[in-house]
Order: structure tokens, then sequence, then C-alpha cells
């Protein structure tokens, strides 16, 4: 009931969670990131724990590779469980129980990790990595282009509801998380209309948490 990304940029070093299903709240549960360290998916049955416990791997000094075995190892009903992660040298695993549910398929490529369960077909998330790969720009735009393919490729067996995409950069704290929890719409494109207005002021939402006299106006009542 869930389709994902995970991915760096390489030349900005972001790393960004995109992420689409026909439960409520998605991203709420599973789109993980940390600022110099990575970022995880966890879903399908979904233990929002190891989303968390995979970052926190990967920043004591694991590869992608080594903290999702870690997480499969000492994971709970892990049979149950796909875990989607990519490293701070844009390195990917992705673990994928026996137990997930319907069609499930998983992809990986430079720098970015699909996965996604009760698909439409078994190319989404392929369709999804080969979307990222072929996008340019920003990390956000790459994400939201990514989605955009699985979607096209079939995306879930039925309608979406929910979508997300977390982008963490240089701070301690996501410098965009978009959600869409809940609607009849395509919760994707709400994402994408939400980021085609949050983007021209990303960087000075960071500017007026570091210094806000340095911090551009937006010309709102009582900011002068």
């Amino acid at each position: 009931m869930t389709f994902s990304l995970v991915a760096r940029c390489a030349e900005t070093g972001m790393f960004g969670v995109a992420i689409s299903s026909s439960s409520p709240a998605v991203a709420a549960r599973c789109a993980f990131a940390r600022a110099g360290v990575g970022a995880v998916a966890s879903q399908n049955v979904t233990d929002p724990s190891l989303g968390p416990l995979a970052l926190d791997l990967m920043e004591q000094g694991m590869t992608a590779a080594a903290a999702v075995a870690k997480v499969r190892e000492i994971g709970r009903f892990i049979d149950y469980r796909q875990v989607l992660a990519v490293d701070s040298i844009g390195g990917t695993a992705i673990h994928s129980g026996p137990n997930s549910l319907g069609i499930w398929t998983q992809a990986e490529g430079k720098d970015a990790a699909s996965g996604g369960n009760l698909l439409a077909n078994d190319r989404v998330c392929q369709a999804i990595v080969d979307g990222f790969q072929a996008a340019e720009g920003h990390l956000g735009d790459r994400l939201i282009a990514a989605m955009r393919a699985g979607l096209a490729a079939g995306g879930e067996a039925g309608p979406v509801h929910s979508a997300g995409m977390k982008i963490v950069d240089k701070v301690s704290w996501p410098v965009a998380d978009l959600r869409c929890d809940w609607t009849e719409d395509c919760p994707i494109e709400n994402i994408a209309a939400a980021w085609e207005i949050y983007k021209p002021q990303l960087e000075a939402y960071v500017q007026r948490a570091l210094d806000p006299r340095a911090a551009p106006s937006y010309g709102v009542p009582g900011d002068e």
C-alpha cells in the first residue's frame, strides 16, 4: 500500500525521502532523514522505530548496507517490513521481507533506492529510480519527478490518499517537510503544488533560524 524513494543529492549532500500510500498520513510513520547521515523509509506493516535505528547505525559509521543488515538482524517481525536506506556516500540498501503485501518490488540506482508494496505491477519502483536519475534541478524537484514517474507506471493497485516529502541539509531540522495526510485527489500533486510555493522560501526560512537579522521579509502583515 506504499511506494517510496530515499535519495541523496551528490552535488549538495542533501538527503530526501518521498513517499505515497493509500493509508492516511504515511509520511508521519515512514519517512526519516538526518543531515550528513542519510535517509530511510520504513514501510509495509510499518515499524517506525526502524527508521531512527538505521540512521543511528549510519551515524555511527555503518554503510547503508551494513545498517540495513543490522536492522534485519535485530528488528522485530522483520519478515513483514520493508526498509530502504541511502548513506552519506550514496550507497543504498533495501530489505523487503517475504511477507510484504501484494505485488512488492524494489530498485536501486546511483544515490537512490525505491521500494513498494501492494503495487499495480512490478515496474513501479524501477520507474521511480529512473525518474529520479533523469530529472534535474533541486533535490525536491527530482523527488517529485520520481514519484510522478512511479504513479505514471501504475503506482499502487488502488488509489493513493497521502504523500510526503522530507529534505535535510546542513542543519539539524528538515529544511522541507511537506505532507498531505489525506485527500481524495492526488496527494503527490498536492505535495508538488506545496513545493512550488515553499521552494523559493526554503533558504530564507533557514536563514531566519540561523540569524533573523539577515533574513528577508515576505511582506506579510507585521513583517517589516
